[in-house]
């Protein structure tokens, strides 16, 4: 497994951009995400903030979705933080992994919401039923950058 791409956004409902280096921070996430400055869709006080910290895709799944949609979607569409290429989440599963020189941990699935179809205009609701993803925790802080290996 290892990581294609970080994707990062200030703030809620504005685009996401690629980076090629991130700060992970415990308890807060990618630095320069809106998750990490509280600026989420998500960031409110009756919502678990632990399972908002990182947002895990398989590079594979943009192939399936655009098939599914006949769309072409990018990955900055699905607004997912971490894109690993040949992601396994049960390697992975109830483990701590390494990505750079950060510790993370799976915390629970990512399905998609009716607000991302909202935002993009298209039915991700179809395109990512059952492959929307992974939320993780930051278990120790570091620095994460494209290409990386994730190690288990």
């Amino acid at each position: 497994m290892t990581l294609h791409a970080i994707l990062i956004g200030e703030k809620a409902k504005e685009p996401l951009q690629y980076v090629d280096t991130a700060h992970a921070v415990e308890g807060k996430g990618l630095e320069g995400d809106r998750y990490f400055y509280g600026q989420g869709t998500f960031n409110k006080p009756q919502l678990s903030q632990n399972v908002r910290e990182i947002s895990i895709i398989s590079y594979e799944t943009l192939t399936e979705c655009n098939a599914r949609l006949a769309s072409e979607l990018d990955f900055l569409d699905l607004r997912r933080n971490l894109v690993i290429r040949n992601f396994d989440a049960k390697a992975i599963d109830n483990k701590i992994f390494t990505i750079g020189t950060a510790q993370f941990c799976i915390v629970r699935t990512c399905p998609p919401c009716k607000y991302l179809s909202r935002l993009i205009d298209v039915d991700i609701m179809k395109g990512l039923k059952y492959i929307g993803g992974y939320r993780a925790s930051i278990i120790n802080s570091g620095t994460i950058s494209v290409n990386d290996a994730i190690i288990y």
